[in-house]
Order: C-alpha cells, then structure tokens, then sequence
C-alpha cells in the first residue's frame, strides 16, 4: 500500500502559525525620545513632558515576589507614562551582572507592552570623588560606576523604551563628613560617563543631577555639563526650602527648565504621623499643589517617589495597592484630576 505524506507546508503550518502569532502580539517598538532645545521630543515629532513613579530596587520587588506585569499594569493604571528602576550598587553585585540585567529586561519588557518609558538610575548616595557614601548599600567607586554604564549602554542601546539613563542618584558630600568634590570636578565625572556611554552608540538621554542630595542645579547657570542632547535632575522634597517654594525653586533649579529640559526624578511627601517619614519629605498636600503646578506651567517632567509599601515615602500601603496619603494625591494629578 502506497503511504501518503502530507505536504512539507502543511507539516510546518502550525509552527509557522505559532510564530507568527508571537509576532502579531510582541508590542511595536515605541518612539525614541531625544533633546531639543528644553524639551523631550519622540522621533513622531511629539512633544513629551513625563508623569510618572519610581519603583523600589528591581531586586528587592523580585526577592519580594512583586517583581511581575501586574504591578507594572498597577502603575499604569495610576496614569504614569514613566516609571524610573533605582538599581543600588551593593544589589548589583550581590544579585550578579547577569541575573540583574535579567530582571531589568523583564521589567523593560512589561513597560514597554504599556506604553511606558523607563530611567534606568545608579542609586547611590554621597561623593563619587572620594568614593565616601551616606550608607553601605550606596557603597561603589567611579570604575564599578563606569562599569555599570559600559553595560547598560551596550545592552541597550537598540532600546528605545530605555529613554534615560541617570548617572548617579544624589551627590553629597553631606557637610563635608563625606570630603569634598567641586561642580567642576563633578562636571568632569559626569562628562567622562557620557563619553562612556555614547562610546557604544547608545541613544539614551544621560540625566545629571545637582549638588545637595540632587536638589542643587544653580552651578549650571555658569558651567553647564559640555554633552549636547542631555537633560538635568533636581529632587526638591519639601524641606528642601521653606515655603512658599517658587522663588528659591526658581532660583535653585527652576531656571535650568529655560535652556534644557529638566527631570525631577524624585518628588513626595508625607505627614509626620505616617511610617518612615523623615528630613526632607515631610510636608501635606499644599506641597503637592505647588510643585505639581510650578512643574505644569513650566513643562517640567517629574517621577514620584516610591511606587513601594514599605520606602518612604510610600505612595500605597499594602500589596492590594490601597493609596496612602500622598499616594491618593498624586494618583489624582497622575489620572488627570488635578493640573
């Protein structure tokens, strides 16, 4: 009896059916994001000013187990087109380059399949001059920070989800317990990392923060950062400055947003009766009034700080996402009820 065999296209239909259908629901690349002028720009022409939330350590959320699309779909939900990963020096090394950069891509992926773009930030705290940090989880040294960065712009650079990149999280010198460090030699610091990055044909925007726990950007006005295509972070927590703010805001960093774009990757608050509150986060909702509007009469782009149960100041207080009290505000500003 003659066998009969099924034609070689009909045997690799179901396959080629299965590829094609992963295909069809992998989310389209979403538009790179560049500098022009003070503003963020998508190569579409748009352009963007960025609502978003800082997640805790990638690591910590993993070990946690809430490390998952759901809490990415959570921030969404809230209304961010942003969301900032804060990586810290002592989980780098103690996950390992390989299993960290594993959790990033999946966190990159879950905000890319929403539509939201990502800073990637080396969270440290203190002088990376005299390589002296506020605490052992900020600890690193310029060549573990350039390092880190080497990585990140080769791994991402094809990336366009991965818009930023924010070199150090908070300089200090913390009133000289922790040495000493000029702008010019911080600008030099910083313009060696870009070099870095852009050595590797990465597109990512490099994001520079002031002096003063990042709050401090007034040396810009007289000896800007020498890279094209960059922008700047400020964390103006309320105690930074009494109130009313928009003058010393305006003074301090606010006069940046006129020339390059500007990035507040850390703004809350909380009441002094809420857990973990501290110097300088502690403030109501008139705080939140004020930033919210200065930042949307002047364009400028800010994250809150943090998308997290447990860091302060928390923005919910359990894992079913329940607000707290500056959760609730900025979940209003984030959805479009305010500003």
């Amino acid at each position: 009896m003659r066998k009969y065999r099924l034609p070689l296209y009909v045997l690799l239909l179901p396959a080629l059916l299965t590829a094609l259908n992963a295909v069809a629901q992998s989310p389209a690349p979403m538009p790179r994001i560049s500098v022009q002028g003070n503003s963020f720009v998508s190569e579409n022409g748009d352009t963007l000013v960025f609502r978003g939330v800082s997640s805790s350590d990638p690591d910590k959320l993993e070990r946690e187990g809430h490390w998952d699309k759901a809490y990415f779909e959570e921030i969404k939900k809230w209304g961010a087109n942003m969301v900032r990963f804060p990586v810290h020096p002592d989980a780098w090394r103690r996950r390992g380059q390989t299993a960290y950069i594993q959790l990033l891509d999946r966190g990159v992926q879950w905000a890319e399949e929403l539509g939201l773009y990502v800073i990637i930030d080396w969270h440290s705290i203190g002088n990376l001059r005299s390589e002296l940090f506020q605490a052992p989880t900020y600890e690193t040294t310029q060549k573990e920070t350039f390092e880190f960065w080497r990585t990140m712009a080769k791994h991402y650079k094809d990336e366009p989800a991965v818009a930023f990149f924010e070199l150090f999280n908070e300089p200090t010198v913390y009133n000289g317990q922790l040495g000493n460090c000029t702008w010019a030699q911080w600008k030099a610091i910083m313009e060696e990392t870009i070099t870095i990055i852009r050595a590797h044909d990465c597109r990512a925007i490099p994001l520079v923060a002031g002096f003063d726990w990042a709050y401090d950007l007034s040396p810009v006005a007289a000896e800007p950062i020498d890279a094209e295509g960059i922008a700047y972070v400020s964390h103006p927590y309320p105690q930074k400055r009494k109130a009313p703010w928009a003058a010393p805001w305006t003074a301090d960093w606010g006069f940046v947003a006129e020339k390059y774009p500007v990035i507040l990757t850390e703004i809350g608050f909380c009441g002094p009766e809420d857990p973990g509150a501290h110097i300088p986060v502690i403030s109501d909702e008139s705080y939140g009034d004020a930033i919210t509007a200065y930042t949307a009469e002047k364009g400028i782009s800010w994250v809150a700080w943090v998308f997290d149960p447990q860091w302060a100041p928390n923005m919910f207080t359990d894992w079913k996402f329940t607000p707290s009290r500056q959760g609730v505000y900025f979940k209003k500003v984030l959805q479009g009820e305010k500003y």
